[in-house]
């Protein structure tokens, strides 16, 4: 029996010649050349595979919300489907190009954490995730699902008002840092920032969760779980929202102290003890739109997706049941 090739593009030569005989779909492939995994090299030599089989055309993007405004154009032109090459923060701005409308959504790996990847069962590996879409074509089955908006910003599995946008915004600063040291480099710069702008004094915020109204320092608000991922660990914050649930799941800290931050820490990577029992945590599940704004005068920082987006005074979220056209 012959041994089964390790060398990369003898792999997705092999998936090339199999897929040979397949319907020639058409294909955009949206290329984030700054995300974490992404080489000219290795961009060439996906493209090479899937032309294989799909009818591909491949564009780099130039600057922030390029991607979307790409997505909105291939809807227009009724590609069969956009594949979003590079992290969460790519992912999302095709979406946003790409909601309502009867063109899908796919994704190959080219960030750290590649969470929206993971959750459509994509594989995490570009290799694996390219044969992936060549044998897509055999079994050619898009399905629609949810996103949730927070003001006019559309996300696909979470975003966040304080704390964690905080975070996020000072790790996008420094992207070398964020792609060598990865989670790490987050647990860092969330000590720090907790340290400098949340022990004392932090920007205060009131959620108005139905009928219910809960004060706090951070919100997250999910459509999807988990919230992220810790290397291969999930991080689990909101409970009860799917892909496909209808509704928004989260929780609202209402007090950040040095006390609270390790148990809050390890609850949300436990399986076990869930992060909405804790003292200073209000869960919420179940809700199709919910509101946040700041109680004393300061903007709120906004995350979608893991992808810092700026500040507002009130953040109004919603869920769009089955707003999303996706396959994989």
């Amino acid at each position: 029996m012959a041994a089964a090739t390790t060398d990369p593009l003898e792999r997705l030569e092999e998936a090339l010649r199999a897929g040979a005989d397949a319907p020639r779909k058409r294909m955009l492939i949206i290329v984030n050349p700054y995300a974490t995994t992404v080489s000219d090299r290795l961009k060439n030599l996906v493209v090479y595979a899937l032309r294989g089989s799909y009818q591909v055309e491949a564009v780099e993007t130039e600057s922030r919300d390029h991607a979307t405004a790409l997505c909105r154009e291939a809807a227009r032109e009724h590609y069969d489907v956009v594949v979003a090459f590079g992290g969460d923060g790519t992912v999302n701005e095709a979406a946003n190009g790409l909601v309502g409308s009867d063109t899908p959504l796919s994704c190959l790996p080219g960030g750290r954490t590649n969470v929206y990847c993971r959750m459509l069962g994509i594989p995490t590996d570009v290799v694996d995730a390219t044969e992936h879409l060549l044998r897509l074509t055999d079994d050619w089955r898009p399905r629609r699902v949810d996103v949730a908006r927070v003001n006019e910003r559309h996300f696909l599995f979470s975003a966040g008002v304080g704390l964690d946008a905080s975070v996020v915004e000072r790790v996008d600063a420094h992207p070398r840092l964020k792609a060598r040291m990865g989670e790490w480099y987050y647990t860092s710069v969330a000590l720090r920032v907790f340290g400098r702008r949340y022990l004392f004094n932090p920007p205060r915020l009131e959620a108005s969760l139905g009928g219910e109204s809960v004060s706090g320092v951070t919100a997250v608000v999910q459509n999807a779980a988990p919230y992220t991922f810790f290397g291969n660990r999930p991080v689990h914050i909101g409970e009860g929202a799917t892909l496909d649930g209808g509704t928004l799941s989260g929780v609202v800290l209402e007090r950040a102290s040095p006390i609270d931050v390790p148990t809050i820490g390890w609850r949300a990577l436990s399986e076990r003890a869930p992060l909405g029992r804790h003292r200073r945590v209000t869960a919420f599940s179940g809700l199709e739109e919910l509101e946040v704004r700041s109680l004393d005068a300061r903007p709120l920082p906004l995350q979608v997706d893991g992808d810092y987006i700026g500040e507002a005074d009130t953040a109004g979220f919603a869920v769009e049941p089955g707003g999303l056209l996706v396959v994989a």
